[in-house]
């Protein structure tokens, strides 16, 4: 029988390290036995490298599909727009979020001396996250999404998470807490709580919905609102689900791996709170000369420089406890691992604080320098702490030795040169394209005006991309192997070793002595001064370390705060979203083909954001304004072009191009990298459904009449007229049985023409309305086409969506 006594005593932050040590303040004669469920543990790791493999061929196989478009064509659940909502869902939540869940089940149990409350928890917990990864892997091709990134699920599964996070897993981890042998809360628990209660608030209120069918629903949010939501989600995702937990992951399993104390304890508490404070604020850096309020993307880039700080003193902090160890790091894989994995920590904090500034973000915004960021931080810092963490648990878990230490060390060098030769050409492919867009000769016209010409330009970069994302899957198939083999080495039973360790005394108030300190006790200079120098210990620290319940209030409150501050101005004053009298809410049949937008994630390859930019308004047109936005539920904004704008879309060219472009894009330009839509040509659209979507859309504020009781009728004649001016081109009358008025394609058409084109309109008598665009009826100077289409008015060669 073991004893579990681990000294944690963060006046002198040792770590997790067995010794004979009891901790202040936890008195008790009652010794209780315990064991710990490893089980769970195993279960997670083994999920997690199952998830990884298959979250990596997904990407390899989203790379392949920007140089080979045609790779999968007739399959409609194999486009691009529908397979890369998938990998970063598979990325995230699958292999992340499962390495996450064995790293805290695993450390947890330690760090509080006692076993996970509930074991029927635990297990809910699993097979509920495992259910909610295949529900995704199943809906997202089959194009049912919410279309916004990082939550893209819809509402059923949205539910599902929140009861399994929460309800499952965060009821199992504070009861834990609560339960625990342990006095003092360690670092690695305090990143731990900051992530179950983040996440939570976060994924409760971005995904407030108005359901209109099983898997069907609409945002709340509409427009600049939605899009503030999506990214105080977004990068609150990232900072709270790929950071914290993470930083949790390193603060246990680093000091375990080297042998070594933490380096600094204040460090660390300087590094937590620094977070949890300022993330929060950093979201709409994001939105940078889009829509959006400055005032809150200048919020935003200022909480995000200010991130830099903390988040290297976090990567000083893991890199400084291998101090004396570092000879140990050329022969321990596990080791490797870590070292990498904090060093690109490092260089995403830095990044990304810069990628905030405005003149930075104008050039990298909508290029794959983005790309390259994420994939810096997602392969390099989450992929690397979670082999290295995979590794070091593996003959733990399994109670055998990992079976080649040598493929561990060879998957270690294959993952660094693969990400570096993923990330290293998507940085110059992002930077060259940023540099094209904004190219402007001296007479101010365009260098580069065709969109696609950037496309044929970094088309190579790509086909490396390739090469180094084939390598990090290489890894991980290594990887694979050398689990499958170390598990089969493993014991027919696993022992289950029973610890014992006296049960924690409460107390209701606990204060450490808050002496001065000796040297000074006597000097001459000011109270204040000693006071100060007793606040430094940090004695009010290791105070709040033991009341986990006050704790977690704290956290809540930071975060909630701070989400407060910044959400209600946005959606309260008026002056953030500017009417315009001549926007009017989508007809039905526009507001069906949106949906088919939507659900073809065509948001991956176009933005609907024109930036107030001389390069980007005389591209696209006339720059968007908050006002145009009102009625789309979601908002359609994008973070990367692959292809054009389409803020300006409509009326640039005819029903019958749309038609060609949907069937065959490089019969249009041969150049594209879109994908065939011949589907939507050979779909019927379901016109009576088509009110359900209306009269949602009227309850989150579309002010309809007619079309509430007659919406089916309506979008009918609409479709009528498209497809006659297609005919009228010398377009197909049917295709198969199936009549062009009837096709999907038709729907998508006629939301294409209608984007972007409200503010051209002859506004009525409103005073409201905004007036630094072009004045009723005139076309501005720099927008491309008249928004009114005349049959055969197009270039049929000009690839405005490719």
């Amino acid at each position: 029988m073991a004893t579990a006594e681990t000294s944690l005593d963060p006046s002198d932050p040792s770590g997790p390290f067995e010794s004979g040590q009891t901790s202040a303040g936890r008195a008790s004669e009652h010794i209780e036995s315990f064991s710990y469920d490893d089980d769970i543990s195993r279960k997670f790791a083994v999920a997690t490298i199952v998830w990884g493999l298959i979250a990596t061929i997904a990407g390899l196989v989203v790379a392949l599909l920007l140089v080979l478009p045609k790779a999968f064509v007739g399959l409609e659940w194999l486009t691009f727009g529908r397979l890369r909502p998938l990998h970063t869902n598979a990325a995230i939540f699958a292999f992340a979020g499962n390495g996450i869940f064995a790293a805290i089940y695993y450390s947890t149990q330690r760090l509080c001396k006692a076993r996970m409350w509930s074991d029927v928890l635990s297990r809910l917990h699993f097979w509920g996250w495992q259910l909610i990864i295949v529900a995704a892997a199943v809906t997202l091709p089959l194009g049912i999404t919410q279309s916004r990134e990082y939550a893209e699920l819809e509402w059923p599964i949205d539910l599902a998470i929140a009861v399994v996070w929460l309800g499952f897993f965060g009821v199992n981890f504070f009861m834990t807490l609560i339960k625990r042998r342990e006095r003092h809360l360690y670092v690695a628990l305090w990143f731990y709580i900051a992530t179950i209660v983040t996440v939570t608030v976060l994924h409760v209120f971005n995904n407030l919905v108005v359901p209109i069918a099983a898997f069907k629903s609409y945002s709340v949010y509409a427009g600049v609102q939605d899009a503030f939501m999506q990214w105080w989600y977004g990068h609150n995702a990232v900072a709270f689900f790929l950071t914290t937990p993470f930083l949790g992951l390193m603060y246990y399993f680093l000091p375990k791996a080297a042998n070594r104390p933490v380096f600094s304890y204040k460090l660390s508490i300087l590094h937590f709170w620094s977070l949890v404070f300022i993330y929060i604020w950093a979201g709409p850096h994001h939105l940078h000369y889009t829509a959006l309020p400055e005032w809150a993307s200048s919020l935003g880039m200022l909480f995000s420089v200010m991130l830099w700080m903390p988040s290297w003193g976090g990567m000083i902090n893991g890199l400084l406890t291998l101090r004396g160890a570092w000879q140990k790091v050329a022969v321990d894989p596990v080791l490797k691992f870590f070292v990498v994995g904090v060093t690109f920590y490092g260089m995403s904090t830095f990044e990304g604080p810069m990628l905030s500034v405005k003149s930075v973000n104008a050039l990298s915004h909508y290029t794959d320098w983005t790309i390259a960021h994420v994939h810096s931080g997602a392969l390099g810092w989450n992929g690397m702490m979670t082999f290295g963490m995979l590794y070091w648990l593996a003959p733990r878990l399994f109670q055998t030795k990992l079976w080649s230490v040598k493929a561990a060390t060879l998957h270690f060098w294959i993952s660094t040169i693969g990400i570096l030769m993923y990330i290293v050409p998507i940085y110059i492919a992002g930077l060259t394209q940023g540099l094209m867009w904004r190219a402007m000769d001296e007479t101010g016209q365009l260098v580069y005006p065709d969109f696609v010409e950037t496309i044929s330009s970094i088309a190579p970069m790509w086909w490396l991309r390739v090469v180094g994302g084939a390598l990090f899957v290489a890894g991980v198939v290594l990887m694979v192997v050398n689990y499958f083999m170390t598990w089969l080495s493993r014991p027919s039973t696993y022992e289950v070793p029973v610890y014992q360790a006296p049960r924690l005394a409460k107390q209701a108030d606990y204060r450490e002595p808050a002496e001065v300190s000796e040297a000074i006790k006597d000097a001459p200079m000011l109270e204040a001064a000693k006071k100060l120098d007793t606040w430094s210990r940090m004695g009010w620290h290791r105070r709040w370390e033991r009341l986990p319940v006050r704790f977690t209030i704290l956290v809540t409150l930071a975060v909630v705060i701070a989400s407060l501050f910044e959400i209600i101005p946005t959606f309260l004053i008026r002056s953030n979203v500017p009417t315009i009298a001549t926007v009017q809410p989508y007809t039905p049949l526009e507001l069906a083909g949106r949906d088919i937008f939507v659900s073809e994630g065509c948001y991956n390859c176009h933005s609907q954001m024109i930036r107030p930019m001389v390069a980007e308004t005389k591209r696209y047109g006339e720059y968007s304004k908050p006002g145009e936005f009102v009625y789309d539920h979601p908002f359609q904004w994008g973070s990367r072009r692959i292809g054009p704008d389409l803020a300006r879309e409509g009326g640039k060219q005819s029903n019958l191009w749309h038609w060609l472009h949907l069937e065959d894009p490089q019969s249009v330009n041969e150049a594209s990298v879109m994908p065939s839509y011949v589907h939507l040509l050979d779909t019927a659209i379901d016109f009576e459904k088509i009110s359900d979507r209306v009269w949602a859309a009227h309850m989150l504020g579309a002010e309809y009449d007619e079309e509430l009781t007659n919406a089916p009728e309506i979008a009918r004649k609409q479709a009528e007229l498209v497809a006659a001016d297609i005919v009228s081109q010398g377009g197909p009358i049917k295709r198969g049985e199936l009549m062009t008025y009837d096709t999907q394609a038709v729907a998508l058409i006629a939301y294409l023409q209608r984007i972007g084109t409200d503010i051209f309109a002859t506004p009525e008598a409103d005073d409201s309305a905004e007036t630094d665009g072009p004045a009723p009826g005139e076309v501005p100077e720099d927008v491309d086409a008249i928004p009114e289409v005349a049959a055969g008015q197009a270039d049929p060669q000009s690839d405005a969506t490719g």
